[in-house]
């Protein structure tokens, strides 16, 4: 059964097989967590991701991409791409942004990862509403890990601010 946990604290520092991170399109690095796991991974990590931009054009909204983590404290890092809000109609940004956990998940499987963590994804400065994005992360890592029941151990969702993380601790209580 795979456990489904937050914290408070910042992601890079937290041991996992694979961080996930809220990544632009273009895997260029950029500010928020983003910036921070490139920040923390070091330059190998962008380096990668320039091989995949060059070899498959930018990672569409929704999808998911894996490279390795640098000095990270995992294997990988998870790059998917939330979307912007406001950009999409409300239904279809959901949908979205659900397909960023479920795919990122998937990529995981795939790598053989047992622990997983999560930042809050289009949240900052895509600016998807905190709560509907909390409800939206649970409610598909919920359902992917009812599909995939023994894939995973542990799924961290990792909160930097005290507000996150008290919303995600109401929201795995219900």
């Amino acid at each position: 059964m795979t456990l489904l946990e937050t914290v408070q604290g910042d992601i890079t520092t937290i041991p996992v097989d694979a961080i996930v991170n809220a990544a632009n399109s273009r895997l260029a690095g950029g500010g928020g967590v983003d910036g921070a796991i490139h920040a923390a991974g070091g330059p190998s990590i962008l380096e990668e991701c320039r091989r995949i931009v060059a070899a498959r054009g930018h990672l569409p909204t929704g999808q998911a991409v894996a490279t390795g983590a640098g000095r990270l404290p995992a294997r990988f890092v998870i790059h998917t791409v939330g979307p912007i809000w406001g950009r999409h109609p409300e239904d279809d940004a959901v949908e979205l942004l659900a397909s960023c956990y479920r795919s990122s998940l998937d990529e995981a499987r795939d790598r053989d990862c047992r622990t997983v963590s999560f930042p809050a994804i289009s949240t900052g400065v895509y600016g998807f509403p905190k709560d509907l994005a909390c409800r939206t992360a649970v409610a598909a890592v919920r359902e992917w890990v009812a599909e995939h029941p023994d894939a995973l151990d542990r799924v961290l969702f990792v909160c930097f601010s005290a507000g996150d993380h008290e919303r995600y601790l109401e929201e795995l209580a219900r």
